[in-house]
């Protein structure tokens, strides 16, 4: 469990990173310990920093041009070779434009292909709605076979891929281009498909991922031992067993996710609590709805998933 206190939100000196800055370093540290990693990119090199990787290890590297289909066919194909390939692109366009290539030629197959979505969410915010994606989470998780993750920060980004490396089966892996604050540090436990109490309370669980979880945990920061806040990192396999033994603990989940909430985190907590505990559950992420071209932090605002909006919600709950 991380040990989070009041001066985290308050000092100027807490570290900065991007969890695609991230992703671009851990890859090139991978790649000198283990020849087998290949990377693929859809030109979008540079914007998912994989343009070190190509620079060390040229012949591992496969730049595919815009063609996401056929980028996620070549590296089922080189995992079933016995490579470990990384298929990077904006999460629109993976999984959102080849899921038909992601379900028959890796999911199917069980194919040891790592497939990375950046710029998930809000992320291509001044490119408008057709560039944000807020569906990749329900579209990766209903498909056998694949692992889904979306880390919270860029150190938790490292140990993911790290993870995801030594895992063997399909994997998507979420990510947001901007630099957030870091939560986590180089000693923090990561094991995939188990959550992190990051702080405890108990009146509400706030479950939460990806860079929802900072928010949360600022919403809360003032609300004493009340809120009790869980980094779900990886979505699928889902850990049940943290989830419900919070929500017997508090009576009462709000799930939050930049994510729709059909079909992502929030749909996937409904639906173990259903089956196991029936507890009240409010979901918070886009309702339903496309997003509009804007900064990253004015649609977080507008659509009530900063800290502002999660703390107003949690106010709402308590005052049931």
């Amino acid at each position: 469990m991380e040990n989070l206190n009041k001066e985290l939100f308050l000092s100027d000196g807490i570290e900065m990173m991007s969890m695609r800055d991230a992703f671009g370093e851990v890859l090139v540290e991978l790649g000198r310990r283990n020849k087998q990693i290949v990377c693929l990119s859809a030109n979008l090199m540079d914007s998912l920093r994989v343009s070190g990787f190509k620079e060390e290890f040229p012949e591992s590297f496969f730049e595919m041009g815009i063609a996401e289909q056929n980028m996620v066919g070549v590296a089922a194909g080189l995992a079933l070779s016995g490579k470990i390939p990384v298929a990077a692109t904006f999460a629109c366009f993976s999984p959102g434009r080849n899921w038909e290539q992601i379900r028959l030629s890796v999911a199917f197959q069980k194919a040891n292909v790592k497939i990375i979505g950046g710029h998930a969410g809000f992320g291509n915010g001044g490119d408008g709605a057709n560039q944000q994606m807020f569906e990749d989470i329900a579209l990766a998780r209903v498909l056998p076979n694949v692992v889904v993750m979306a880390p919270c920060d860029g150190n938790q980004m490292k140990k993911a891929i790290a993870a995801a490396i030594e895992y063997v089966g399909p994997v998507y892996i979420r990510m947001m281009p901007t630099k957030k604050e870091v939560l986590t540090s180089n000693m923090t436990p990561f094991v995939l498909g188990k959550a992190q109490v990051m702080k405890e309370g108990d009146k509400l669980t706030i479950i939460a991922c990806g860079q929802m979880v900072f928010e949360s945990l600022k919403a809360a920061d003032n609300l004493g031992d009340q809120i009790e806040v869980i980094n779900v990192h990886t979505i699928k396999p889902l850990d049940t067993e943290t989830i419900i033994r919070s929500a017997k603990k508090t009576g009462k989940v709000l799930t939050v996710e930049e994510h729709s909430v059909i079909g992502g985190l929030g749909g996937a907590v409904c639906e173990a609590l259903a089956e196991e505990l029936p507890v009240k559950v409010i979901r918070m992420g886009m309702r339903d709805c496309f997003g509009e071209s804007g900064e990253i932090n004015e649609l977080m605002n507008k659509y009530g998933l900063d800290a502002g909006g999660i703390n107003r919600k949690i106010k709402e709950i308590l005052s049931c």
